[in-house]
């Protein structure tokens, strides 16, 4: 049965418990994704980055070097101590202990990453979400989904939270790739671009 909600307490707990509850830093299913994460980026750099849900910083140290600035949150403040620690060595990234999309950094970005983030928050908060992101995007930008093709207990599938995020999206951003392994989808958007303007002769 899934849950209906997961809140910050819900990830303040986890890492309570266990200092890296999904293995980021000793999975090979993560290592392998991550590498095809930065790989899909069409951009060899990125002024001003920001990746939503950080967790314990594995991801984001090797980010960190594709972004002259790069902002990372997450809700549980537990996570973001071993981020800091892992990120130590990377002077442009700024943390902040947020719980998107009701807390939002201020400033607009040219590259959010949404790593297996989005079926966490449902689809009225995806719905909210995409209100911050349209009000966030630099142009040109890009948006990169990457999300778990499994079974969970979260309030939506992989599948279901992207289509819900394409969908309230669709107005202002487009997919322009799309990556599909038997564990996980990725999918990249970057902004519609405005209708050219005819002038009068």
């Amino acid at each position: 049965m899934r849950r209906q909600t997961m809140g910050a307490d819900y990830f303040c707990d986890l890492y309570a418990r266990d200092a890296d509850p999904w293995r980021f830093a000793s999975s090979d299913y993560e290592r392998h994704k991550y590498e095809a994460t930065l790989n899909a980026l069409p951009m060899d750099r990125y002024a001003r980055g920001l990746e939503v849900g950080c967790s314990i910083g594995v991801f984001t140290s090797m980010l960190a070097p594709r972004c002259e600035c790069l902002v990372a949150i997450d809700p549980a403040e537990r996570a973001l101590e071993e981020a800091r620690l892992r990120c130590a060595p990377h002077r442009n990234i700024a943390f902040a202990t947020m719980q998107a999309p009701a807390e939002w950094p201020a400033g607009t970005f040219d590259l959010i990453v949404l790593s297996e983030v989005l079926y966490f928050f449902g689809r009225t908060l995806i719905g909210q979400l995409a209100e911050r992101i349209e009000g966030s995007l630099q142009n040109p930008s890009h948006v990169l989904l990457v999300h778990w093709l499994g079974e969970t207990d979260y309030p939506l599938s992989g599948d279901d939270a992207v289509t819900e995020f394409v969908a309230r999206t669709g107005s202002f951003l487009r997919i322009i790739c799309q990556q599909r392994t038997a564990e996980y989808r990725l999918d990249l958007l970057e902004p519609i671009p405005a209708p050219f303007a005819i002038s009068a002769v």
